[in-house]
């Protein structure tokens, strides 16, 4: 962004864009369309964004902070373990069901550059990383309740729990036969620590 730019004309051009990539693909879309969506002119898109391909990776790697503010809202003092997880996943669920357009716009820029090996998919690796390992320090706190396995890394476990809500919020299907609190169910069956595990930190 240049020095004297305006972030409520920025989130404004990235709302539009949202908007617009909801019902057409990337290619149809022209920055001129984005501009108009948007109230602004043309220039002023390039004064936050390089050019098409640039807006649609900063939109995309928003959804990956938001989700980090989203986990790093929810206080974890004073409240067991499996409801502050439970906290959390609502709140993570309530998101992918609402912006299900940029969740499947993420989804492409991961596939797209997991192609394209260079600095660009460096950034992208690194957004991704930031959200596992947010959500990663909310397990660990599961560990040393002796609730979640410390056997088991925690960064694959967030991943592993992030895909699993994403599918959820993906598949109408699965969420009508199971609520959200027996799909967190299922994942602390699976990540649950064994007795003795329980008995050492008891």
């Amino acid at each position: 962004m240049s020095p004297g730019g305006n972030p409520d004309k920025r989130e404004l051009i990235m709302e539009a864009a949202e908007r617009l990539f909801s019902w057409r693909r990337f290619h149809e879309i022209t920055l001129d369309e984005v501009a108009r969506e948007a109230g602004v002119g043309k220039g002023t898109i390039y004064l936050y964004f390089a050019d098409k391909e640039d807006l649609f990776f900063q939109l995309a790697t928003s959804g990956y902070t938001q989700l980090c503010e989203i986990i790093g809202q929810q206080s974890l003092d004073g409240q067991p373990f499996r409801e502050s997880l439970l906290a959390i996943a609502a709140q993570l669920s309530d998101f992918f069901e609402r912006r299900r357009q940029l969740l499947r716009m993420m989804q492409t820029e991961d596939g797209r550059l997991s192609c394209h090996p260079g600095r660009l998919r460096e950034r992208w690796l690194m957004h991704r990383q930031q959200l596992v390992g947010t959500l990663a320090r909310v397990l660990q706190a599961g560990v040393a309740e002796g609730v979640i396995r410390a056997d088991l890394p925690a960064e694959a476990l967030a991943a592993f729990l992030l895909g699993l809500l994403r599918t959820r919020a993906r598949e109408s299907d699965v969420q009508e036969q199971l609520s959200l609190e027996q799909s967190i169910g299922l994942f602390l069956q699976g990540a649950a620590a064994s007795g003795s595990e329980q008995g050492k930190r008891a």
